[in-house]
């Protein structure tokens, strides 16, 4: 069985669920950089410039989605690894500092109350068709909602890891002066 380094006390379930996060993002950005390719995942509603193909920004701006999305589910992590807890340090001017846990956990609802901001504008812009509208067949239509699904679990999944991270950090006992309270 596979062995992934946490920090002591950090629950079983607390350590899945973090590690669970980075890939739960990883389909939508594949299936973005799919789209990107010019690869048959949707219609021809977003290909514009010549060729059928994204114009240059159109496709840097779906590719940096990807990335800046799989960056940001990846700090999950951060709330049950050594790293969360002193920066590495390889880090250039913060490296060997200790991340303040009230700042981390607190980012990290802010994250959870920004997910959820998302994922309702995205119901509410499906439901009155505010969306690009773009046609796709029933096996395009499933691929996306097979990739894109998993992202409901984001916010649950974050929050429940900060939970746990405000937890350890704020109960009797808890090493506050070492991690930078």
């Amino acid at each position: 069985m596979m062995s992934i380094k946490a920090l002591a006390g950090v629950p079983r379930w607390a350590v899945l669920a973090a590690h669970a996060v980075p890939l739960l993002t990883l389909p939508s950005g594949l299936w973005r950089l799919a789209l990107v390719a010019g690869l048959p995942v949707t219609q021809d509603a977003w290909h514009h410039g010549p060729g059928g193909m994204m114009s240059t920004g159109e496709a840097v701006y779906v590719v940096s989605l990807s990335v800046v999305s799989e960056l940001l589910a990846f700090l999950t992590l951060g709330l049950v690894r050594p790293w969360g807890e002193v920066l590495p340090r390889r880090m250039p001017f913060l490296g060997g500092r200790p991340v303040n846990p009230v700042v981390a956990w607190r980012t990290a609802f802010a994250g959870v109350t920004g997910l959820c901001a998302l994922i309702a504008w995205g119901f509410y812009a499906s439901a009155a068709g505010l969306g690009p509208g773009i046609p796709a067949s029933p096996a395009q239509e499933a691929l996306v909602i097979v990739c894109y699904a998993p992202l409901l679990a984001w916010p649950v999944l974050l929050a429940a890891v900060a939970v746990d991270h405000r937890r350890r950090h704020t109960a009797p006992g808890a090493r506050a002066g070492a991690l930078g309270q």
